[in-house]
């Protein structure tokens, strides 16, 4: 089993290439797209993404491609877990978050293919094509993660940070991480934190563009058509939505946006 997360989106072969690939080395894997929507560039976003996927995914080999560094001096690497998962993918951080809570036990820098092996002989900005797609397919096939690329630290692998929220008067900042084709914003930091954060009861949101007032909701059907609500989202992250419209129209914001959040006013109520 290998699983596919990037930001190429559908435009252009790259997801259907990473598939050739994987397919004529290894024709026997099953390979599942679990997205390839993540914001382009954003590693923040993938590392989340790939994390909240995994708990729901068969073990398998898990290849994540955010790659703003392709080409550059960041490592390419891969990953064996105690529960027999493995992660392939850039060392920028976007497997870290999934790997530790696979119980991470062994991490090596994969070997790029010579210039002669290489797909167009020295293509140094496709390693989902010629670098991360190949490893998956040999980890699936049985080679051992040792064969692949010479042992690294795990302390050495890179993190991602995901930015904590900021307390201000009434309430506090937070950060957007994701927008989903519905326009819901899920918000960065610990579920627990951000409640413990919260000021009670309705709450005023302000975006760049406008600040409405949001109930505090179970679900969309908690309000009513048109209302801002902010819940707990599918894997437990605090989000901001409308029902059946777009807190990311509303509210005028998007990832790596700050929504400040206080406790509802009036004067709130009114400009909502």
């Amino acid at each position: 089993m290998i699983t596919l997360l990037t930001d190429y989106g559908q435009e252009g072969p790259y997801v259907g290439v990473c598939h050739g690939v994987i397919r004529a080395m290894a024709p026997e894997a099953t390979v599942i797209d679990v997205a390839h929507t993540v914001g382009a560039y954003n590693v923040l976003q993938g590392a989340l993404m790939l994390a909240d996927a995994v708990p729901f995914l068969p073990v398998g080999v898990h290849v994540a491609v955010v790659d703003p560094g392709v080409g550059g001096e960041r490592r390419a690497i891969a990953l064996r877990c105690a529960d027999g998962r493995h992660y392939v993918g850039p060392d920028n951080g976007v497997l870290i978050r999934a790997a530790q809570s696979s119980g991470m036990v062994e991490a090596v820098e994969l070997r790029r293919p010579a210039p002669a092996q290489a797909a167009h002989g020295r293509a140094v900005t496709f390693d989902g094509r010629d670098v991360f797609a190949p490893a998956a397919a040999r980890l699936a096939a049985g080679v051992a993660l040792g064969e692949l690329g010479e042992p690294v630290p795990h302390e050495s692998l890179q993190e991602v940070l995901v930015p904590a929220p900021e307390p201000v008067e009434d309430g506090l900042r937070v950060l957007i991480v994701a927008r989903d084709r519905f326009g819901t914003l899920q918000l960065a930091g610990e579920l627990d934190v951000l409640e413990e954060l919260l000021p009670p009861g309705a709450v005023a949101i302000a975006g760049a563009r406008a600040e409405a007032v949001a109930a505090r909701a179970r679900t969309f059907s908690d309000v009513d058509s048109g209302e801002l609500l902010l819940y707990v989202d599918s894997f437990g992250h605090l989000a901001v939505a409308v029902r059946e419209g777009s807190a990311a129209a509303l509210l005028g914001a998007g990832p790596g946006d700050w929504l400040d959040i206080r406790a509802a006013t009036s004067a709130a109520s009114e400009r909502s």
